[in-house]
């Protein structure tokens, strides 16, 4: 057990000084600050995600979805929604719950999406000795891709309208409730495929290991929550203290910290030759971001003090759009479940061109370019559209196996 546990404690050791200055109350320069909480918070991620893993070892069904799909979301939105809440006593705390949204989403789709098909593409190349240009998708992962379409799509309200709209909110949280419930249908019954210190916390006998992964969701969780705050406040106050764009920094940092256990994962299985496995895991993540964050910032809004409704200034709205249409393209190529080379490339090349020209011309350029490219796509990939829009409401299939059983019977 102790080999097993030896990442665990050593990562928790990471965070005791953010938790120890919690507790004291104590409050270091800003620069201090963002170090000590912002690794507390990677490094409870990491055991947070490790805990969700092995949980799927004795968790099945849906409340094993329902319940993973929740607890992976946690260190980023722990974030953002410390902003959201804030913002509702503080108007300039609204444009960073803005900044953290679509930083992150950005980030998952332009560069987590393609270094994913990218490693997967390669590894499949050196195994087969033969040059692989597209990674494919099996049907089962259509449903997943569907939600994100009706998401993305909606999603579009935001910089129309200039605000996040308690009523969309509420709306996306149903929607996200529905995805939860259709993926606790969905049939699938197979062994978790663990790695590294999940496996060997998946491999402790039965209440050992039970033990171990409800401590370490509990000790995971607190560490969380108690270092959004300090690690959020530091990012505004760091930015002051170094001259850098506030927005920027909180748009860019809080998200990688938040972020890099799923990245990680995801490029581990890549890496693995599951290429599949890693992307169903970063489209999923992307259906939560678009339903469960965005749903929930108006809620976290209204409690802080705010109005029903969280209205976003010009670059707010800038953001979301670029963000939209980022997605938007992501779904386009992917709608025949076939992520060729060149698609990744390409999103991974406009993801890096933006930060070449941040400016509010170079963010409608940008979103331009996403919107004719996915369009294009759209059109191309137009015989998958009707199947991956109605994929969410189809019951799912009976596997054949089980068709054979029944016939037998």
């Amino acid at each position: 057990m102790v080999r097993a546990l030896r990442p665990v404690l050593l990562l928790l050791l990471v965070a005791v000084p953010a938790v120890a200055l919690r507790l004291a109350g104590t409050h270091p320069p800003a620069l201090v600050s963002i170090l000590v909480f912002g690794l507390a918070v990677v490094a409870a991620s990491f055991v947070l995600a490790w805990a969700a893993e092995a949980a799927e070892v004795d968790i099945s069904g849906g409340l094993a979805i329902a319940l993973l799909a929740v607890i992976a979301v946690l260190p980023e939105y722990a974030v953002d929604l410390y902003f959201a809440h804030t913002a509702g006593s503080n108007p300039d705390y609204v444009q960073y719950a803005a900044a953290n949204m679509t930083g992150s989403n950005r980030l998952l789709l332009g560069l987590g999406w393609s270094s994913v098909v990218l490693i997967s593409l390669y590894v499949a190349s050196r195994r087969s000795g033969q040059t692989v240009k597209t990674l494919v998708l099996e049907s089962g992962y259509r449903r997943e891709l569907g939600f994100l379409a009706i998401a993305g799509v909606v999603a579009f309200v935001i910089p129309v309208t200039g605000e996040i709209h308690l009523v969309l909110g509420i709306a996306l949280l149903a929607f996200f409730a529905y995805y939860l419930y259709r993926a606790a249908v969905s049939g699938h019954d197979d062994e978790p495929d663990l790695i590294g210190p999940a496996a060997r916390i998946g491999g402790l006998p039965t209440v050992p290991r039970r033990i171990v992964v409800i401590g370490m969701f509990v000790v995971s969780a607190a560490v969380i929550l108690a270092s959004a705050e300090p690690f959020a406040d530091s990012l505004v106050q760091g930015g002051r203290t170094l001259g850098i764009d506030q927005f920027l920094l909180v748009q860019w940092l809080a998200p990688l910290a938040s972020e890099a256990p799923e990245f990680i994962i995801a490029i581990l299985f890549a890496w693995r030759g599951k290429g599949a496995a890693a992307l169903g895991l970063l489209i999923s993540a992307k259906v939560n971001q678009w339903t469960l964050l965005i749903g929930s910032l108006p809620i976290a809004y209204g409690i802080g003090g705010g109005p029903a409704a969280l209205h976003l200034d010009g670059r707010q709205i800038e953001e979301f759009l670029l963000t939209a249409t980022q997605t938007l393209l992501g779904i386009a190529v992917l709608l025949s479940l076939r992520f060729p080379r060149w698609a990744a490339w390409t999103l991974l090349g406009l993801f890096a061109i933006q930060f070449a020209v941040p400016g509010q011309t170079g963010r409608y350029i940008l979103s331009a370019i996403y919107l004719v490219l996915a369009i294009i796509a759209v059109i191309r990939n137009r015989h998958h559209l009707l199947a991956t829009l109605r994929a969410p409401f189809r019951k799912p299939a009976v596997p054949a196996e089980e068709t054979r059983e029944l016939v037998d019977a």
